[in-house]
């Protein structure tokens, strides 16, 4: 069963006097065997979908016609994956909760305390060298011996996590022999890493950074601008000592930053009591752009014999409705 996603443009919900669909202005919806059910979302930040406000309705005619009249729905589209699916090691919206991002992705615990491990060990070395160079035009452009060391280190640890996710869905190096930019690239639209924007908050003016706008197959080493200047320095750093600027080791370091949140989510980056969760906060803002709706996961609901025939708004989860999620491998 496969849902539909639209752009609310009313609110008419019964005893609600704010404006929801200002605020949740993405809707989702599903029916089961006896209800519609309609979940709200946000268009900015994470695009956070909205479990605590569930809508669900005894059916009457069909679907696309309640979320019409209801939510004044624009724009339907139908979502990719049916609705209670997640693909192993790709988070997309709604996973929020905890339990549900290791459920629905296949989390090892160690493993992501690893990834945690080598994450802050980068923002750390990129703040002692903030302390000394500041990011404005001709800073960017700067470049020595350690700006080269974490410009390596970075790139090393975003093979790791390509790395890791090919192995770990059982795909084997296009060469047979060792995993390329031929293999990490396939990885770009499942999960969606052109859509990571990062911005370091610190800095008035500094550009937006989005790692992966520019990645292509055709080009699969040159169009990562930072990624191609790691190989060019690793190799020869007479020749390319001034490819590890600055700039390429902010973009390395959100490229790290976007693979975390893409296989492990960004919320326990965001809302977690622990020097990462402090550290990430302090320097870094993460959303999603230009991010396509259909390929969110969306919570599958079974709803108790005594449901409620009218319309009603509840949290699915408080009440314990939602459903495990059912893990498809990832196939590329």
């Amino acid at each position: 069963m496969n849902g539909i996603f639209y752009y609310n443009t009313i609110t008419t919900l019964p005893n609600w006097s704010e404006p929801l669909h200002e605020s949740q202005p993405l809707g989702y919806a599903y029916e089961t065997e006896t209800h519609f059910v309609h979940l709200y979302g946000k268009n900015h930040g994470l695009n956070v979908i909205s479990v605590g406000l569930t809508v669900i309705e005894q059916k009457t005619g069909t679907l696309n016609d309640w979320v019409i009249r209801v939510f004044g729905a624009q724009n339907i589209q139908p979502l990719s994956l049916p609705i209670g699916n997640a693909i192993e090691c790709i988070w997309r919206p709604s996973l929020f909760y905890t339990n549900d991002i290791e459920g629905a992705l296949n989390i090892k615990p160690y493993e992501q305390r690893s990834a945690e491990q080598a994450l802050r060990v980068l923002i750390e070395k990129l703040d002692d060298i903030l302390l000394y160079i500041e990011p404005s035009e001709n800073g960017l452009a700067s470049y020595g011996h350690k700006s080269r060391e974490l410009l390596i280190l970075a790139c090393t640890e975003v093979e790791n996590l390509w790395t890791s996710i090919l192995k770990k869905a059982g795909i084997q190096p296009q060469n047979g022999r060792i995993y390329t930019t031929q293999d990490y690239v396939k990885l770009l639209p499942k999960a969606c890493l052109n859509e990571f924007e990062i911005t370091f908050k610190n800095y008035n003016g500094l550009r937006e950074f989005k790692p992966y706008i520019n990645w292509s197959q055709q080009q699969s080493t040159q169009s990562l601008s930072w990624y191609h200047s790691y190989n060019q320095t690793k190799h020869d750093r007479n020749a390319s000592f001034n490819e590890a600027t600055l700039e390429n080791v902010m973009d390395a370091i959100s490229a790290v930053l976007a693979m975390f949140c893409a296989k492990f989510g960004p919320f326990t980056l965001i809302n977690d009591n622990n020097s990462l969760s402090s550290l990430i906060n302090q320097h870094f803002s993460i959303c999603l752009k230009n991010s396509d709706p259909s390929t969110y996961y969306v919570p599958k609901i079974t709803l108790p014999p005594d449901t409620r025939n009218d319309l009603v708004v509840y949290d699915c989860y408080r009440e314990g409705h939602n459903e495990a999620w059912n893990v498809l491998p990832l196939t590329l």
